[in-house]
């Protein structure tokens, strides 16, 4: 059975999440950390992840989307979490701190990937 270009569409856009995770777990590892992290603008992006998180996962939607909405919040909580983290951590724990929240898209990534190919 062919798949619909909307779900062909949101398999892409995860794959993308897939391979910017894997870049920011790979400059977390390398320690290639060119951002003010105690910057006002970090952290007000920061909030602001947090924030959007947890407006997706409280705002109404399709029931059949109620998966992959729940994992685009949850992804974007997390990942605000940890952004606010890395602006009162130690120097040294910024990159293992990078590296998680690429694992953190990446994992969104491959879930959001599986269940754009599932059938509703």
């Amino acid at each position: 059975m062919p798949l619909k270009p909307e779900r062909v569409l949101a398999f892409t856009i995860e794959l993308i999440f897939v391979l910017l995770g894997a870049i920011v777990v790979w400059l977390g590892l390398t320690s290639h950390i060119f951002f003010n992290r105690r910057g006002l603008a970090w952290i007000v992006l920061s909030a602001v992840i947090v924030l959007w998180g947890l407006r997706s996962l409280y705002k109404p939607g399709q029931w059949w989307l109620r998966r992959q909405i729940m994992t685009r919040g949850i992804s974007l909580v997390l990942l605000g979490i940890v952004m606010l983290c890395m602006a009162w951590a130690p120097f040294a724990w910024v990159g293992k701190l990078l590296a998680v929240a690429g694992l953190i898209l990446a994992a969104r990534g491959f879930l959001g990937a599986a269940l754009a190919l599932s059938p509703r």
